[in-house]
């Protein structure tokens, strides 16, 4: 009888406990609301750090909060265990990026693909960049090396741009490949229109942090900004898994 009694104990505090988070979690919840009501919150969680709550925003960025909701910061949380710093707000950020990318349809990409595929890393590209174009030109060696290259657009003057039409009619063409090749090398594009994710893409490119490109995401979210040479990025390629 004392056992059930003692259970009855733990399982009253442990609803306890779980009414408290609910509470804070809705109190945070409502003050970050009440200073940017459209702030797109995924979900808000209890953080590895006592009394912090970790705020999970739709495009992977993370924010914490104390359980009053009065304080609110930026940037990453550490871990130290046996003199190494773990930082995990990277890590949690990383696996929400990687499954945002990862879950988009191929046919919804300009895929080159590798002939023994062991990665991939997606770039969000603009053709009318540099060092889109530079790093176009290593695709075939990026495939040598088993490194799938899959593009997102992501028209850096924006809707309407010259390099928004470009990748429309990259996207729109009939050989994708054969469209992307020539107008990372500078050569007129067939212009054409058709329904396609241009739109959607930039939306995610700046949802997720995109600032500049290419900017590179590994297969487990993690993102390269800028060009890197091949035989880099598919070593860092390689050991990325998500």
């Amino acid at each position: 009888m004392l056992r059930l009694r003692w259970l009855g104990l733990l399982c009253g505090f442990a609803l306890v406990g779980a009414t408290q988070a609910n509470d804070a979690e809705q109190i945070v919840r409502q003050a970050l609301l009440s200073i940017q009501p459209d702030l797109p919150i995924e979900k808000i969680t209890v953080s590895p750090m006592p009394n912090l709550y970790q705020i999970e925003l739709k495009g992977g960025r993370l924010l914490y909060a104390s359980a009053d909701g009065e304080f609110l910061l930026q940037g990453n949380l550490f871990q130290i265990q046996n003199g190494q710093a773990t930082n995990l707000t990277e890590q949690v950020e990383q696996l929400a990026i990687a499954k945002q990318i990862n879950s988009i349809p191929l046919d919804e990409m300009v895929v080159f693909a590798a002939q023994n595929t062991k990665t991939h890393v997606t770039v969000f590209t603009d053709t009318d960049c540099g060092y889109c174009q530079k790093l176009h030109s290593e695709v075939a060696e990026l495939n040598k090396l088993g490194v799938d290259v899959r593009y997102l657009a992501f028209p850096r003057q924006g809707v309407g741009s010259h390099g928004y039409e470009t990748l429309t009619s990259i996207w729109c063409a009939d050989d994708r490949l054969d469209a992307m090749d020539q107008a990372k090398a500078r050569r007129s594009v067939p212009k054409k229109t058709c329904k396609n994710p241009i739109d959607k893409q930039y939306a995610l490119g700046q949802t997720v942090g995109v600032q500049g490109t290419p900017t590179i995401i590994l297969a487990n979210g993690q993102i390269i900004p800028g060009y890197q040479p091949a035989q880099q990025l598919a070593a860092q390629a390689l050991k990325a898994q998500p």
